[in-house]
């Protein structure tokens, strides 16, 4: 897959994904020490899923790379519906998470606490498990479908709205506005993860000849 929109798509799951996993093993290792999380970092990290992923990556794919998919064949009509419910489903998914997190956050001091973590977590990994079959989902079926029917005027349009995606753990600079919040989920963040500068670089140069 050489086109400028897939290789973003890639590493903006793969960056997605690390930091999903990087969530659970945060939640694990405090559990395991009895200790409570950063609850700033963890609202950071959430913060970064609901306005990346959730509203601009996934807007794009809803609003644009599926409905090209839908006018050149119906093969794929039925694992773009069920997509785009997962997308819908994103959305509430993670109001819910951040109410979770809010209340484990705010009956920490209290009797609830075990409950509160309790609920939090659980809810946190079944949205893990969600997000990643998502993207199982996406990468084994979606994208070798548009690589076979989409023709060279979809991937132009698909190649300029990806590449204006500016991701900071897909390897961008923050934007000023957010370096804070990125900054702060990156120092949490185990460094084998690979997420940050490294990811990234170049993704949007068309190599010679590319469609």
């Amino acid at each position: 897959m050489h086109h400028a929109a897939v290789r973003v798509i890639l590493e903006e799951h793969s960056a997605m994904s690390a930091m999903l996993r990087s969530i659970s093993l945060l939640l694990a290792d405090h559990r395991r020490r009895g200790s409570l999380p950063d609850f700033g970092v963890l609202r950071a990290m959430l913060f970064y899923v609901d306005e990346f992923p959730e509203r601009l990556h996934h807007a794009k794919e809803s609003e644009l790379l599926f409905p090209l998919l839908r006018r050149r064949t119906t093969e794929g009509d039925a694992v773009l519906d069920r997509l785009d419910r997962d997308h819908a489903d994103g959305e509430r998914a993670i109001r819910e998470l951040e109410h979770e997190l809010l209340g484990f956050e705010m009956m920490a001091d209290t009797g609830q606490l075990s409950v509160r973590r309790d609920r939090f977590e659980q809810a946190m990994l079944r949205y893990i498990d969600f997000y990643l079959a998502h993207i199982q989902a996406e990468e084994a079926e979606v994208l070798p479908l548009a690589e076979r029917v989409l023709t060279a005027d979809d991937w132009a349009a698909l190649d300029s709205a990806f590449c204006a995606n500016r991701d900071p753990l897909a390897g961008h600079e923050p934007d000023d506005h957010y370096r804070h919040v990125f900054k702060k989920i990156l120092w949490a963040l185990p460094p084998p993860l690979g997420i940050g500068p490294a990811i990234g670089h170049g993704h949007c140069h068309r190599p010679p000849g590319g469609r």
